[in-house]
């Protein structure tokens, strides 16, 4: 997570999963909640607020986070740290990303010099000042009604697959733009480690 900017808004919920605690020590940003199986961290740390698990579960330290900040409603969740290192982790948080759409909130991953959606029913706005690349892809068999709009390469209409990538680099062209989808699961992930809330609007 090394260079990445970390944004983090008045009132939110902070919860380290894990070795996540070590880069918010590092940030200077104190977590209102720890959890996780602590391997990576090496050690369980003091506090009564911080919630141990044994290491052989079916949730990753990262999806025990998520089902907590659902719990307490929230509506977007930002993961931090969540992609580079081991690629079967950051694959798994892409489909935390999913579990969080499907059950009715917003999940961004940012790292790695991206940030990463997935949209279920639902668009989502960019403001014109973003550049570089945005990439679509579908989480189902299939994604109906697709529409890339105010992007160098436009989709109306459209149907996306799970085994063709006819959504991969498209580019923001310097102009408002937007991703829908009307029935299905899309994840989208475009250039830039940035979040700030405005900056992304959800339809």
């Amino acid at each position: 997570m090394s260079g990445t900017e970390l944004y983090v808004p008045d009132g939110a919920l902070i919860i380290a999963a894990d070795g996540g605690l070590g880069h918010l020590r590092d940030a200077g940003i104190s977590p209102n909640l720890i959890m996780g199986d602590f391997d990576s961290l090496g050690h369980v740390p003091p506090g009564e607020n911080v919630w141990a698990t044994g290491p052989e579960k079916n949730d990753t330290d990262t999806m025990l986070a998520v089902r907590q900040a659902l719990y307490v409603g929230a509506g977007t969740i930002v993961i931090y740290g969540g992609m580079g290192g081991r690629f079967d982790h950051s694959f798994a948080n892409i489909q935390t990303l999913k579990y969080i759409a499907e059950n009715g909130s917003r999940g961004y991953l940012v790292g790695c010099g991206h940030v990463c959606t997935v949209i279920k029913n639902g668009g989502i706005c960019f403001e014109d000042s973003l550049s570089g690349y945005v990439s679509v892809f579908s989480l189902g068999s299939q994604s109906r009604g697709v529409y890339l709009k105010g992007l160098k390469y436009p989709l109306t209409d459209a149907t996306l697959t799970n085994d063709y990538p006819l959504g991969v680099s498209n580019e923001f062209m310097g102009l408002p733009s937007s991703v829908s989808v009307q029935n299905g699961c899309i994840l989208v992930i475009w250039s830039g480690e940035s979040y700030i809330p405005g900056k992304y609007a959800v339809m």
